[in-house]
């Protein structure tokens, strides 16, 4: 690391007592500082030479900070910008974000938080040095200092840690080629990015992408799957536990925020996030501190959020299900991942890699290959399941077949002949009632092959007692998801969106019991009080 005074600053405010302020704040950490009182001054002080860091008011007599950040953004200059905003404007500092700010803060500026955004943004300014494969662009007219050009094995290490970390995202088509676009704007700064998707488009993926090309790339990446954390333990967990502060505190914890320090918090499924914790992890995200159970005292943290969910925040919203100011400090940046059957094209190479992969791991000495007939095959399955499906039916495939090339009967699937109608999207079980064709499909051992369009539909007979028929179907639903979650009533009950004390109650109600020998089904009884 290289030393404070190492750094040139640029505070840009058309208040005197605020520029004052800032100036004298910076300057007690050894900061070299420039100041200026409008846009044109400061791109004046810009045309001469350059910065680390520049820091402006959002408004000001004569423009505002988004006309200097797109100034910076034409000339293709690197200073780190943080951009200051009056409070609760979301949306200016929203729009800072995308127009490429690093940060911003919110008037009035707690100074400390102040002094820990600089240092983080000066920082990721060194390690973005490093890493730099041209030259850093120099003030306007001014020649390129020769230390602005990467060395040759600087140059060559950047160059094959940055297509690296986007080449895992396998494809061509135009749509993934919109999303690496987005992964090497959003890596430049601290905006919170939300990547949205089907289940298996490969969100996390995404989310590595994205620490891997950024200045972050060296510090921790730490993943977390909201949805899989009982409601009980997710604070401690977020933010860390200290000795004695609750039963079987032992020792002193850290949470994920404080583990993801200097790097990114991948919040997986955050829309699963319980109501109460919604609002912690909004303070955590506005303030920057994080405060363990047990503590008095916050911690600050400087983590880089990002956030991924298959479901539609905003409909979540409309039904108050999740926070809307949480939903606009999480949504800045949003990456939307295509479906699978949305880029078929993207098929062939994506089969190769999942094929390589499966044979290092399983070490056999080559990759097995598909045949024209198991590919064409599958460029017309659906794939409800996205990727995640492919690489499940390819490691079937692998692991049963045992020849050096698959056929579609390896696949489990029928081969596709012209003039066949690919496989339709799986129906909602409204629509296959009303859909004797679609219940022939389904029916099919393969899928591939319906019965006739006039084979008379199935039939059930209507239950005599609907009540008792209604518990039954509920317990077998209970007994499958304790079943699934390894008879963990907690994970078992949020997988149905029924908190822990409502899991009981209807097991208590249908008679659903948990032993060490599994689930057990026994007496019904009526519990006193409804949990709903």
């Amino acid at each position: 690391m290289t030393s404070p005074t190492a750094h040139r600053l640029l505070v840009v405010d058309d208040e005197p007592d605020l520029r004052t302020l800032y100036e004298l704040t910076l300057l007690r950490e050894g900061y070299d500082l420039e100041t200026a009182a409008c846009v044109e001054d400061a791109w004046q002080l810009l045309q001469e030479r350059s910065y680390s860091v520049l820091i402006t008011d959002m408004r000001m007599p004569d423009g505002t900070g988004l006309d200097l950040l797109q100034r910076l953004e034409a000339a293709g200059r690197t200073e780190k910008t943080i951009v200051i905003t009056a409070y609760g404007s979301a949306e200016n500092a929203v729009s800072a974000l995308k127009a490429g700010a690093y940060d911003y803060l919110t008037k009035p500026v707690d100074l400390k938080q102040f002094r820990a955004v600089v240092a983080s943004a000066l920082r990721d300014a060194e390690v973005q040095a490093l890493m730099v494969r041209e030259p850093v662009a120099a003030p306007l007219g001014l020649p390129v200092p020769a230390t602005a050009v990467a060395s040759p094995s600087d140059a060559k290490a950047a160059a094959h840690a940055l297509p690296s970390a986007l080449a895992k995202l396998a494809g061509h088509s135009s749509a993934m080629q919109e999303v690496r676009v987005l992964i090497d704007k959003v890596a430049r700064s601290m905006a919170p990015v939300l990547v949205w998707g089907e289940s298996g488009t490969g969100k996390e993926l995404v989310a590595r992408a994205i620490h891997d090309v950024s200045s972050r790339h060296a510090r921790p990446f730490v993943a977390v799957n909201c949805s899989a954390i009982p409601e009980q333990l997710l604070e401690a967990e977020f933010f860390g536990y200290r000795k004695g502060a609750f039963t079987g505190a032992a020792e002193d914890r850290e949470g994920f925020f404080q583990a993801a320090h200097g790097g990114t918090l991948f919040l997986d499924e955050i829309g699963d996030l319980p109501l109460a914790m919604q609002s912690k992890l909004l303070r955590a995200i506005q303030e920057r501190s994080v405060r363990a159970v047990g503590a008095t005292a916050e911690v600050p943290v400087d983590v880089r959020i990002v956030s991924a969910t298959h479901k539609d925040l905003q409909a979540e919203v409309a039904a108050q299900r999740f926070r809307q100011d949480l939903y606009y400090r999480l949504n800045v940046i949003q990456i939307s991942l295509p479906p699978l059957r949305e880029r078929l094209e993207d098929l062939p190479i994506l089969c190769q890699r999942i094929l390589a992969r499966i044979a290092t791991e399983s070490g056999l000495p080559t990759a097995p290959a598909l045949s024209t007939d198991a590919l064409s095959a599958l460029m017309h399955q659906r794939f409800a399941g996205n990727v995640r499906e492919l690489e499940n039916m390819l490691h079937r495939a692998v692991a049963l077949s045992g020849h050096p090339t698959l056929e579609p009967m390896d696949l489990g699937i029928g081969a596709w002949v012209p003039g066949q109608p690919e496989a339709p999207e799986p129906l909602a079980p409204e629509a296959t009632a009303s859909a004797p064709a679609a219940q022939a499909f389904a029916a099919s051992p393969t899928g591939l092959h319906a019965a006739p369009p006039d084979a008379p539909p199935p039939t059930s007979p209507l239950p005599r007692d609907l009540v008792s028929h209604l518990d039954e179907v509920e317990r077998d639903i209970l007994v499958q998801a304790l079943e699934k979650h390894r008879l963990n009533r907690t994970a078992a009950g949020a997988s149905l969106g029924l908190s822990l004390r409502q899991m009981r109650y209807r097991m208590a109600r249908l008679g659903v019991q948990v032993t060490e020998q599994g689930v057990l089904l026994g007496e019904r009884c009526e519990p006193d009080a409804d949990a709903d």
